[in-house]
């Protein structure tokens, strides 16, 4: 197995384990002579099993057992040992909590371990103990009465387990075909008997405790060692092992192992003002009420919403009471929820290097301020480092061994149809898309940009045909000039509707087409690269960058995905022909294959799919539409889970559903004829009034002062495309939205041209500090002597504001929308814009550290706006 894969560290001595058993022993025979109701502990006798190298499962019962998972590795998800007792927790019925560290108490054990006791029990040795992968599924097999027959533990079990400790996990981690073949071929005998859902005959339709050692072993060291031991395996044993990875409790265990890990220590490198308080908290909590991470609770700070009372709280003192005084174990003195609060003020410390200011509030509430001395730790690093310091979740490529780990994500955005200009419909698309890939590869992920066009289907056998007609001398060689892809497309559509002759040659020639004849390839390929010029126009203006792989590009890929879900069992064939597959939830399935042959949307998503898993290896894809194609995204991602294409601890699907531009009217925006908005057109009134902005602001000012045409135009444009992405970008993508000229390029409030604007105050301070006062922000930067000092309030804020940034990486990377940068951001140029004004800068005695925050904060800002797609200002 891999080496981080606890199973393999060595165990205790002989010695080790026989004072263990006998101290087991005694202590189950003292609670037996005490007649505890439910049976105590029931002393296993003799040398613990050799399967798995621990100790034998001592198992307990009480009224109200408690069981916990200790010494948890921090990559416990891809721990074999792990892996194995949280699926069989959840198999089992028996739930586990948080174990911590016994290092101290149990020295001599060096993986997880199974606990039995009251987790606020002053004892410093637990009451019950199994550990080793093998032994901890037993002991939890065993203290599961409901599943008579699937948790006996006989000797054949035993067997088993000794072969997956002995045999099993050595040739599997050992890569030898040989031994493997060997290991391999013994499962696949004892499969054949038994019906090929178990080893142990009689196990059939069950999964016993050697059933689930077996499989996860395999599936573990085929995920971890990069063995493709499955591919090559019978197909009885694939089945085998699917009927664990299929199993839902593979998924909730893999949910559990999260629950169960150690809580974080505090790491000085990592950014995220959160992380840092919550590291501290729970260092505090766990000292002083060391049974806290076993009572199931969330031991985590938050930000505090009113930043008056504090930066960052805790409240966990009312829970943590509650659940104390429920088991009795409060300590001395402890009568209150605010006890408990003031108890973990006092283990925080004032020797700590984040918190200060700890106070506690209302019921329990503890509140707290952040270290001036560790923000202007942050801040400094801002303009030392030129950029905010990345936070945790994003992996540079630069870093040694993760150049090549990059994640693959697919992101299919904007996706406009051949032979039609691209519309406002296509807006939010085009300008959220681009915003989530900056941010993944901002992230460390290789971003796939993929431009999903709509280039194959029936309209193009209309189109086809009006072209022919309209341009008789095509076929000579005279290429028609069309620069109007509207009107040619409403044109083709009208004569489709109102000629039964014209939309029956229509039909025919969609048939030629896809049977690849050679004049319908020609028009159809010269339709394409007409849309794709139109469609560089709007690109070009916003700054897109994005590869097209249209529909027709999975083609030929549609009739093996279908032949696929045949043979799974999963197809099935409706009145008329058509080939359709059901998910989970809904009623209506997908259809493969219409009755008539045809292929539509559901087989070229499906297609789709299954290309970009497999070939493009993704581990994430993102689908970014309008909100009425949710449930056609959800079913696809069904489908896909149900053949067995992705599983939710491998692989992340997203579909990110907008809503719907409108007009002042409250309905979709079109022109005041009724016509849908043309994207370039939209595009170029915002740069126009932007410029006649300018323009007006320009008036009266000193010559020296004034812009070139050209500098003018250049920032209008900076400023106008701006403004459309962020009033797009600065709300949930989910709602709708009312489009307005006026509000967008507002110098006030919310707004792109608010920010750009602040941007450039605060260039335009630092210009003046080395023009009028000779001091030089880049000279102090690289001579290093300044530093950042935030003894004002204003001062302070603005440091606090600019260590939020990780944060906000953090959280916009759980759903991708782009506007939790967007409230950053706009929260950040406030606290500038509070700074500057009541914290005097050039000339004041503290300029130089003054400067720097300035230039600090316009870094900040920069970062921000380049994930946003939004091309920053230095001067206006």
């Amino acid at each position: 197995m891999a080496d981080n894969n606890t199973e393999e560290k060595k165990g205790p001595s002989k010695k080790e384990l026989k004072k263990l058993a006998k101290k087991k022993e005694k202590d189950a025979a003292k609670a037996a002579a005490k007649g505890a109701k439910g049976g105590g502990a029931q002393a296993g006798k003799g040398a613990p099993s050799k399967s798995n190298g621990g100790a034998q499962p001592q198992v307990k019962k009480s009224s109200a057992p408690t069981y916990r998972l200790a010494n948890v590795p921090s990559n416990g998800i891809s721990d074999a040992c792990t892996l194995k007792a949280c699926m069989a927790s959840i198999l089992y019925s028996t739930p586990l909590l948080p174990g911590g560290d016994t290092s101290d108490s149990l020295p001599f054990i060096h993986g997880p371990a199974l606990l039995y006791g009251d987790p606020s029990s002053s004892s410093s040795t637990p009451d019950t103990i199994a550990f080793g992968g093998n032994s901890i599924i037993k002991a939890l097999a065993l203290i599961d009465n409901s599943k008579e027959g699937t948790n006996n533990i006989t000797n054949v079990v035993d067997d088993w387990l000794e072969f997956e400790s002995r045999e099993l996990r050595p040739a599997l981690s050992s890569g030898n075909s040989k031994k493997i073949t060997k290991v391999l071929s013994k499962i696949d005998t004892a499969l054949e008997v038994s019906g090929g859902s178990s080893v142990i005959t009689g196990g059939e339709g069950t999964m016993t405790v050697a059933d689930l050692a077996i499989t996860l072993s395999l599936l573990h060291a085929h995920s971890d060692n990069g063995i493709d031991i499955l591919s090559t395996a019978s197909s009885t044993i694939q089945s085998y092992v699917n009927l664990t990875k299929n199993h839902p409790a593979y998924t909730s265990a893999k949910k559990l192992i999260k629950k169960l890990l150690p809580l974080p220590a505090f790491d000085p490198s990592n950014p995220s003002l959160l992380a840092a308080s919550s590291s501290i908290f729970a260092s505090a909590i766990t000292k002083v009420f060391p049974s806290a991470i076993s009572l199931g609770l969330e031991i985590k700070a938050f930000k505090c919403k009113d930043i008056k009372h504090g930066d960052y709280q805790c409240n966990i003192a009312m829970p943590l009471y509650q659940k104390l005084k429920a088991s009795g174990s409060l300590p001395d003195g402890v009568n209150t929820p605010q006890n408990v609060a003031q108890l973990i003020i006092d283990a925080v410390g004032d020797d700590n290097p984040v918190l200060c200011d700890l106070v506690v509030n209302g019921p329990g509430f503890i509140m707290s301020r952040i270290k001036t001395s560790y923000l202007e730790g942050g801040v400094n690093d801002i303009v030392k480092n030129g950029t905010p310091t990345q936070p945790k979740c994003a992996t540079s490529p630069s870093d040694e061994g993760k150049k090549d780990e990059k994640d693959v994500v697919v992101v299919d955005f904007s996706s406009p149809n051949i032979a039609k200009e691209m519309h406002v419909g296509h807006l939010r698309s085009t300008i959220i898309g681009e915003s989530v890939c900056r941010i993944l590869e901002y992230t460390g992920c290789n971003v796939q940009r993929v431009n999903h066009v709509g280039d194959w289907g029936t309209q193009f056998g209309m189109l086809i045909q009006y072209l022919k007609e309209e341009y008789p001398d095509f076929a000579n060689g005279d290429m028609p000039n069309i620069t109007d892809l509207t009107v040619f497309y409403k044109n083709a559509k009208m004569r489709f509707d109102e000629s039964p002759e014209f939309k029956k040659v229509s039909q025919l020639n969609v048939v030629k087409l896809q049977a690849g004849d050679e004049e319908c390839k020609l028009i159809w390929q010269l339709l394409c690269d007409i849309s794709r010029i139109e469609f560089e126009k709007v690109y070009k203006r916003l700054d897109i960058t994005v590869t097209e792989c249209g529909e027709s590009f999975y083609n030929d890929k549609i009739a093996p995905v279908i032949d696929e879900f045949i043979t799974a069992g999963y197809c099935s064939v409706e009145e008329g022909g058509a080939k359709c597959v059901f998910v989970p939830k809904y009623k209506i399935p997908l259809m493969l294959q219409k009755s008539d042959g045809g292929y539509g949307y559901d087989s070229t998503d499906m297609a789709a799919i299954k290309y970009r898993l497999d070939v493009l290896d993704a581990k994430q894809i993102v689908y970014i539409t309008d909100f009425t194609q949710g449930d056609h995204f959800q079913m696809v991602f069904a489908a896909a889970k149900k053949i067995g294409w992705v599983g939710d601890d491998s692989h992340r699907l997203d579909h990110i559903g907008f809503g719907t531009v409108q007009g002042e009217d409250g309905k979709r925006f079109k022109t005041r004829s009724g016509d849908t908005v043309r994207l370039v057109d939209l595009l170029d009134e915002a740069v126009s009034r932007m410029e006649s902005s300018l323009k007006e602001r320009m008036e009266g000012k000193e010559e020296k002062d004034k812009r070139s045409e050209e500098e003018l135009h250049e920032t209008a444009s900076a400023m106008g495309y701006g403004a459309v992405k962020y009033f797009d970008l600065r709300r949930n993508p989910t709602s709708n939205y009312i489009f307005s000229y006026d509000r967008m390029l507002d110098t006030k409030g919310n707004t792109a041209i608010y920010l750009l604007y602040a941007h450039a105050r605060l260039e335009s301070i630092i210009t003046k500090g080395k023009a009028q006062h000779g001091v030089d922000v880049d000279t102090l930067i690289k001579d290093g002597k300044s530093k950042i000092v935030l003894d004002h309030k204003s001062e302070r804020n603005l440091g606090l504001h600019l260590q939020f940034f990780a944060d906000s990486i953090e959280e916009t990377l759980k759903d991708l929308f782009p506007y939790h940068i967007c409230d950053f951001v706009y929260a950040l140029s406030i606290a500038a814009s509070e700074f500057v004004t009541q914290c005097h800068v050039l000339g004041s005695p503290e300029m130089e550290s003054r400067l720097l925050l300035c230039r600090a904060t316009a870094i900040t800002m920069r970062q921000c706006f380049e994930l946003l797609g939004i091309k920053p200002v230095m001067r206006i």
